[in-house]
């Protein structure tokens, strides 16, 4: 029997059932309606600054201190909320909100890095602050001033969120255990978590299936024979549905989505799976 390939690219996750009249044609490569699910907010509270020291002052019975001139005066250094090498939530806030301004057009990734210190040089020039590249608190209360929290979807737009728990079903033999709710992948081996890494699903109108499967077909250089759309370690378990890579996923995170494969954007983690799952492995897609 000839399998045809799907390549799943754009648009965004979708829940409604497919009919069997469409499984033939539910991964593809062009562009899907979004919708808007997933915006649980996460917020970090601004940590307080250091407290100047005491002015100079006088005791009783003594002589005053002489006023100081403003070149003795000791200046408190801004605290600094976030600078390079910090990682974390907090700094996931921070990119989505330079993102929303438009001075970060990668990640958020969660961790500081130098793409990030130029974002916040930007942003601090144009507002006549000290170009520094660190977000002290000044900074950090304009920033938040022009922008709104963002939501869990926001923070994790490439990937990188918590795996979700798994599902009863994925707890014996070899497992491809996929949450839609988490949007993440584990590879379980006889209840143990192998591996994990951030999925996409199909949208709307070709959602990807529920269920209990098997990988039936593994293709590792296969190209969709309806879009010509590159699949590579495609790896089928329902019709055309398969879970692979995707470049539009490594390129644009959950601002896509597929015509109902499970899109996998780390290109080593699934070449590390694709070499140890095996055809008749079991794959759970659940929410």
């Amino acid at each position: 029997m000839k399998v045809t390939g799907f390549s799943g690219i754009v648009g965004r996750p979708g829940v409604a059932v497919a009919s069997a009249a469409a499984l033939a044609v539910l991964c593809g490569c062009t562009a899907q309606p979004a919708d808007g699910k997933g915006n649980s907010p996460v917020h970090i509270e601004l940590p307080h600054s250091r407290t100047p020291g005491k002015a100079p002052g006088t005791t009783p019975g003594s002589t005053p201190a002489p006023a100081s001139t403003p070149s003795a005066v000791e200046t408190t250094p801004p605290h600094i909320v976030f600078t390079r090498g910090d990682t974390g939530t907090g700094v996931r806030e921070l990119q989505a909100r330079l993102r929303q301004a438009d001075w970060l057009f990668d990640g958020p990734t969660g961790t500081y890095d130098d793409l990030t210190a130029e974002a916040v040089k930007g942003f601090q020039g144009k507002r006549g602050l000290p170009r520094t590249g660190e977000t002290d608190a000044v900074t950090w209360r304009r920033l938040v001033r022009m922008t709104h929290r963002p939501g869990k979807w926001e923070l994790y737009l490439m990937g990188g969120q918590p795996a979700a728990a798994p599902d009863p079903r994925c707890l014996t033999g070899r497992v491809l255990c996929i949450s839609k709710t988490s949007r993440t992948l584990r590879w379980m081996i006889d209840g143990r978590t192998v591996s994990t890494m951030s999925v996409r699903f199909g949208a709307q109108y070709t959602p990807t299936r529920e269920g209990v499967f098997h990988i039936y077909w593994k293709s590792r250089h296969h190209v969709s024979t309806l879009y010509h759309s590159p699949m590579p370690y495609a790896m089928f378990f329902s019709g055309g549905q398969a879970v692979h890579y995707s470049y539009d996923f490594a390129a644009r995170g959950y601002a896509g989505g597929s015509h109902g494969c499970v899109n996998v954007r780390d290109e080593a983690a699934i070449a590390d799976l694709f070499a140890q799952v095996r055809n008749g492995d079991k794959v759970v897609v659940y929410w």
